[in-house]
Formats: C-alpha cells, structure tokens, sequence
C-alpha cells in the first residue's frame, strides 16, 4: 500500500484526510492508533516525535498531517508522489 494514514479517535482531520485522498479514488492503509499505544509509539516514531493525528505517509516519506497533504495536493505534488 503506498499510502498509510494514522488516526485516532474524533478526528475531524482525520475525516478531511481520508475524504481528499477518496475524492482523488486514492487506496490507503488506515491505522487507527486511540486504542493502542504501541500503534502511537510507531506513529510517533516514524514522525519525527508528531503526535497529532492524522500523519500521512506516501511511499514509506512522512508527508505529515491533513494541512500538509491538502498543500502539497492543491501545489500538484500529491500526484507527483503517488507516480
């Protein structure tokens, strides 16, 4: 899967994440860490120390969360990543 999203528990950026990326008819991976710490400590890990939900990875690169995935997707790049 190339495209992991982590999210937790009522998370409306979470919610807008998964939209955008299903508006663009993008597959992902939904990791859903509020009933798990060591699924947090992952996340936490691979994202520099993030803690906020979501964080966004395409292909194993740490994108961040729902702002950062909006941007880079209204600057063109999200198609450029996914190729």
């Amino acid at each position: 899967m190339d495209i992991i999203i982590y999210t937790g528990p009522m998370c409306p950026y979470c919610d807008k994440a998964k939209a955008l990326l299903q508006s663009k008819e993008l597959e992902y991976k939904e990791i859903y860490v509020g009933d798990d710490p060591d699924l947090m400590m992952e996340m936490i890990d691979k994202a520099n120390g993030r803690r906020s939900v979501p964080q966004i990875f395409i292909k194993n690169n740490h994108v961040g969360g729902f702002d950062d995935l909006y941007a880079i997707d209204k600057s063109g790049e999200l198609d450029k990543l996914l190729i």
